[in-house]
């Protein structure tokens, strides 16, 4: 029953922690895109998405993150058989990518906090697609943990899956992005 509830608590704190990610990394463009405001209208939106983003960083991302880390090193404790079979090994390397996405988006957060209401040095469109790596990350272990042993038996028709994917969303993200224009 132990295991269950910590379990419940993991998939939660999960959610919460990839809800914060994914508007965080949003708001990073909401402020690239008030590079073609007037003066006036930029500084007061990008002193308002400066404000969100340590928010949402400092209030829902990272306890969030620090819950489903302990709750998750827990149930990893209590099932130390986990760390034998290969499908959740693939889930940790998953993770080790998502810790890496992770730490790009708290450099971010120091980065526009230092510009002090200045332009952000990236492509409008480099972070639209940045936003969209959180998802194939969530895609990624969600499939890992539901399929198990079976990722490794149909590991090929996964990747291509995920290659299909992945195609499908920048190629909608590049869309969208040249309509606006």
């Amino acid at each position: 029953m132990l295991y269950t509830i910590i379990k419940a608590v993991h998939i939660i704190f999960m959610v919460s922690y990839f809800a914060g990610i994914f508007y965080l990394v949003r708001l990073f463009v909401y402020y690239k895109d008030t590079d073609e405001f007037e003066e006036n209208k930029k500084q007061v939106l990008r002193e308002q998405y400066v404000f969100m983003a340590r928010r949402l960083w400092n209030i829902i991302t990272i306890p969030a993150g620090v819950i489903m880390l302990v709750s998750g090193i827990t149930l990893i404790v209590l099932n130390f058989g986990l760390m034998k079979t290969p499908w959740f090994h693939l889930k940790l390397t998953f993770l080790l990518g998502l810790a890496a996405y992770h730490y790009w988006c708290w450099k971010k957060i120091l980065q526009i906090k230092n510009l002090n209401g200045n332009v952000l040095p990236i492509e409008n469109i480099k972070l639209r697609q940045a936003n969209e790596i959180a998802t194939f990350i969530l895609f990624s272990v969600v499939f890992t943990v539901i399929l198990k042993s079976m990722v490794i038996a149909f590991w090929w028709q996964l990747i291509v899956g995920f290659i299909v994917l992945a195609a499908l969303i920048m190629m909608t993200v590049k869309l969208v992005n040249k309509k606006k224009s």
